[in-house]
């Protein structure tokens, strides 16, 4: 007996043994094949993150620490693989539906490409799945009903497309679906409406269309709801959303939506956040909005809603942000609005309205940003505007206030922007008000403020950057002080009654860009300080009582493009040397007293004829000698004959002269000519493309009778090559002797003769020595758009084929900026850069280059703010920066040259008026309005396409402004333009994709992340009396 229970307890412990080796194998065996699958997965990606390098085969015992992995409590098996934001690209293996415990598999915020593994459903116990923000692409055709355990569907921002998935419809416990930011079009699926278990949607930012189904009213467990941002949807907001009384965050902006707002989403109790700006919604505002009692942001703004402010708003008890701008409001401003307790943000402006502002707007302590500008308000400014010194955005600009500043504003530390021109305020400007630490801009314009600049001492304002005190009544001598403001850039003081001299501590404004000191009565010598103002692009000091010369210190500031200093007492000769100032493209010294002779030789040589009127003692000797004086008729009758014989001698020996000086220019020209030829062979051409000429016949266009246009970069001439084909050939200036080797010349060009596309001028070949560089382009037989658009021949330019050309210089524009390698910025955007084959389709030419000639310091007229005077973004020469906006603005530029026909500057009535803003004066603001700044040389032109052109060239001056709006680019430019009668013109299905996920979804996932949101303004840019 003994001996058999030893026995079965011998064989139970080795039975015991072989199960616990076969469970240890087996666990190693499962872990070794997650860990192959897990290789197998990293292998597909393209660009790999460091800390990666512990997914190694040979590393499996340890797959548990691995980076991104989770275990379950046995440590046997991967039940998380969560790699968000690792950095990786590639594509996303299908091994990775292999790992059949997954609960939580998360690729997010990744740069992975290609279709999203459609055996996905093999993952039966997945909870989690997060795939948003990387680029997978394709249709969801998903088994999702065998995804019975997931709670979480996360696909925002990527490329996929068709209709939104059906099968979403049959998960089971789905709580959270987001579908956002993709290319999904058609509608959405009424039965979206039968997943009652959700408490998160989102179908925002896609191609959308139709009816918003009124089956949505059936989730009511949802918390929060995004069917906005480039939706463009059928008919209105379905009343049945009413129904959802556990909803949150409520964001309907920008889709289309039309009508009025339903009364029954005043049962949304729970609404923390409405959102409905940027549609065409009309009527009044429901009373029952005032039901919303847990409500902390309301924008409403740029829509068509009309009527008053609803006196039930005054139970929005919990609201911190208000947005009504860009509406057809009237009424006055209920006082209930400013006793609002926890309000922040309150922007009214563009709208109706009419009495005073409320008297205790601001007494809740908690007011940071005001705009009511624009409307038709009365009264005085409030005086509790800051009183919880929290007021950073005052604006007020553009109403009928009157009365004095308040002088608690002159307390207000943490005023950033005022904004209050066009009104009709008095009294002096608050002490200390213009030395707050955090104030950058102050507009005070067009006011009837009295009294003197104070010195501050003891204060230094480090951060103003632009100051516009033009069209008031302020007098007095400018404080020394002016010179502390060192980041001062924007200076107007036009139009007031400034007396005794300019200081010499102006000099000290490094940083300034635009000086305008005219129409005041400013005296003595312009100060030989306001030459180390280098960065000064524009300078005027006309309509003063200045006297002495120009200094001529003035030719240090190598970016200076507008300078007058007419209707002064200034004196003696014209400093030759402002001739050499290539950026001056604009000068004006008439009605002065200058004297002697007019240079002829640099930029005198473009200069009107104007602006040297006025000055009697000044002549032009191209025209008569300047020691000329007419005599009375009877010395011119005794001196007859004298001045006969002279002059018959002085012919013949002229005429003498002439054929002997044609002999010697002819025989050194044939000199000149074997020189050259007999130097080609050290010339050096690169090819672009296949050539049928060389450099012999290249050097052979380099003569004066061939130049079609000069500039500061260069000398451009038209030649014929032996083989028929017309080039233009540009000299570049200004280039020393090897600069091409030492600055990289040759690998900038190398870099633009690859480019290829059909709106932009072809690079053929590049030739130079070590003197010369020669770049040699296809020709152009119609010239640039400038020249045509504001030449005779201008009228030639109907409106289809303006419109064409528009399209076609932002696909140009677009392509350097987005589908180079690497990408161009093209800096100097302007309708002279825009050259026109024969058949008038539009070429960018003249790109990358200004980035070169601006580093390497070869051109004077390239300034630190790249471009041309009337085509350069404001905020980009206040920062000094310049980047991808500065093309929009620009490019924004010649569109509203296109519709105007006129040029950028002059010509506009108003002294320092540009394009811009004249166009924002004559259309009133609105998009319909754009019928008074129409050319008077076209015959016929559709209304709708002129506002949509029209809202082109504006969206591009805001949004180059905007913080708000940062990253809006060119691909914006063309995704806005594919709208309408321009959407043929644009571009494959695949080029609409990306423009639109870089920037639609940009702006969604702002909006969507803010618990408050700044209200913007895509489809009515006109209206832009808006500070952000």
């Amino acid at each position: 007996m003994a001996s058999s229970a030893m026995k079965f307890v011998f064989l139970s412990s080795l039975l015991v043994f072989l199960t616990c080796v076969h469970s240890v194998s087996s666990h190693n065996l499962s872990l070794r094949r997650q860990a192959s699958i897990l290789v197998s997965v990293k292998q597909s990606f393209e660009a790999s993150n460091p800390s990666l390098n512990s997914w190694n085969v040979s590393n499996y015992m340890f797959i548990c620490s691995w980076a991104g992995i989770h275990c379950d409590n046995m440590n046997i098996s991967v039940v998380s693989l969560d790699i968000s934001n690792y950095n990786l690209s590639g594509s996303l293996s299908p091994a990775i539906t292999e790992l059949r415990t997954l609960v939580n598999l998360s690729v997010s915020g990744n740069g992975f490409l290609g279709i999203f593994p459609p055996e996905i459903h093999k993952l039966a116990r997945l909870q989690y799945l997060n795939i948003s923000n990387n680029g997978f692409s394709g249709n969801l055709s998903w088994e999702f009903a065998q995804l019975k355990e997931l709670i979480l569907l996360d696909a925002y921002n990527n490329d996929f497309n068709g209709s939104l998935p059906l099968g979403v419809t049959q998960i089971p416990k789905l709580k959270r679906l987001d579908f956002g930011g993709n290319y999904f079009s058609g509608n959405i699926p009424p039965s979206y409406g039968n997943m009652v278990q959700l408490n998160y949607l989102s179908v925002a930012g896609n191609d959308l269309s139709g009816f918003i189904p009124s089956e949505l009213g059936n989730l009511t467990n949802l918390k929060q709801l995004f069917l906005g941002y480039y939706n463009e949807f059928e008919g209105g907001i379905p009343p049945e959303i009413g129904k959802l009384i556990n909803l949150f965050h409520l964001d309907l902006a920008n889709c289309g939506l039309e009508g009025p707002i339903p009364p029954e989403l005043g049962n949304l109790k729970q609404l923390d956040t409405l959102f409905l700006q940027t549609n065409q919604l009309s009527g009044s505002i429901p009373a029952q909005l005032g039901n919303l009692s847990s409500l902390r942001s309301l924008d409403l703004s740029n829509n068509a809603l009309t009527g008053d402010i609803p006196a039930e708003f005054s139970a929005l008890r919990k609201l911190t942000l208000l947005n009504l701008f860009i509406n057809k409001f009237h009424g006055e401003i209920p006082h209930a609005i400013a006793e609002l307790p926890k309000l922040e943000v309150l922007k009214l402006w563009h709208n109706n309205f009419t009495g005073a502002v409320p008297s205790k707007l601001g007494q809740n302590g908690k007011l940071i940003e005001l705009d009511l500008s624009s409307n038709k308000l009365t009264g005085v400014v409030p005086k509790s505007l800051c009183f919880g010194r929290r007021l950073k955005i005052l604006i007020l600009l553009n109403n009928f206030l009157f009365g004095p500043l308040p002088d608690d504003l002159g307390k207000c530390d943490t005023l950033v922007r005022v904004r209050m021109g066009q009104n009709y305020l008095t009294g002096s400007i608050p002490q200390g008000f213009l030395y707050l630490p955090e104030l950058s801009l102050v507009e005070l314009q067009n006011n009837y403020l009295t009294g003197q600049l104070l010195e501050e001492a003891s204060k230094v304002p480090s951060k103003l950057s632009q100051l516009n005190l033009s069209s008031n009544r302020l007098s007095g001598p400018l404080p020394t002080s002016i010179g502390k403001f060192s980041s001062l850039q924007n200076l107007l003081l036009s139009g007031n009654q400034f007396t005794g001299e300019i200081p010499s501590d102006i000099g000290r404004l490094v940083n300034a860009l635009k000086l305008d000191f005219s129409r005041n009565n400013f005296s003595g010598r312009i100060p030989l300080e306001v030459g180390n103002c280098l960065s000064l692009t524009y300078l005027d000091l006309s309509q003063n009582q200045l006297t002495g010369p120009i200094p001529v210190q003035i030719v240090q500031i190598h970016i200076l493009n507008y300078f007058n200093v007419s209707w002064n007492h200034l004196n003696q000769s014209l400093p030759k040397e402002l001739g050499s100032m290539k950026s001056l493209t604009s000068a004006d010294f008439s009605h002065n007293s200058f004297s002697g002779s007019i240079p002829q030789t640099g930029q005198y040589l473009f200069f009107n004829s104007t602006s040297f009127v006025g000055n009697p003692e000044l002549c032009d000797s191209s025209e008569k000698p300047c020691n000329y004086s007419s005599s009375s008729p009877s010395e011119d009758h005794n001196q007859n004959g004298t001045r006969s014989q002279v002059l018959g001698k002085f012919k013949l020996v002229f005429a003498l002269g002439l054929l002997l000086c044609s002999f010697v220019f002819a025989t050194l020209a044939i000199m000149k000519t074997r020189k050259v030829r007999k130097k080609s062979n050290s010339w050096k051409l690169t090819a672009f493309q296949k050539l049928e000429f060389g450099s012999e016949d290249i050097l052979e266009c380099i003569k004066e009778n061939n130049v079609i246009g000069r500039g500061g970069a260069g000398i451009v001439y038209r030649g014929t090559m032996s083989s028929g084909e017309q080039v233009a050939v540009k000299k570049l200036l200004g280039i020393n002797k090897g600069s091409s080797h030492d600055n990289g010349l040759s690998a900038e060009i190398q870099t633009l003769g690859k480019i290829r596309h059909r709106n932009i001028v072809r690079l053929l070949a590049f030739c130079s020595n070590k003197e010369t560089n020669l770049l040699v382009y296809e020709y152009m037989p119609n010239g640039s758009l400038g020249e045509v658009l504001h030449g005779k021949r201008g009228g030639y330019l109907k409106w289809e084929t303006r419109v064409n050309i528009a399209i076609e210089a932002a696909k140009g524009l677009c392509y350097l900026h987005h589908d180079c390698s690497p990408l161009i910025l093209h800096r100097d955007v302007k309708s002279n850069n825009i050259l026109l084959n024969s058949d008038f389709e539009a070429h960018v030419a003249d790109f990358g280059l200004a980035k070169f000639l601006q580093d390497t310091g070869t051109s004077e007229c390239m300034s630190a703010i790249a471009g041309s005077y009337g085509y350069i973004a404001p905020e980009y020469a206040y920062t000094l920066r310049v980047d991808e906006k500065s093309d929009v603005y620009s490019f924004g530029v010649v569109l509203l040259e296109l519709i105007t026909g006129r040029r950028p500057v002059g010509g506009f009535g108003e002294e320092g008026l540009d394009i811009v803003q004249w166009t924002k004066i004559q259309t009133n603001l609105l998009k319909e309005g754009v019928i008074k700044i129409l050319d008077k040389r076209l015959d016929s032109v559709p209304l709708d396409e002129a506002m949509q052109v029209a809202e082109r060239g504006e969206t591009n001056h805001e949004r180059s402004c905007s913080n708000a709006c940062t990253g809006k680019t060119t691909k914006h430019i063309s995704h806005a333009m594919k709208n309408g009668f321009m959407e043929q013109h644009f571009g494959d299905p695949e080029t609409k994709k990306r423009e639109k996920k870089s920037h639609g979804h940009t702006k969604f996932v702002k909006i969507q992340a803010a618990t408050t949101a700044v209200g913007t303004n895509k489809n009515n840019i006109l209206s832009t009396t808006s500070d952000f």
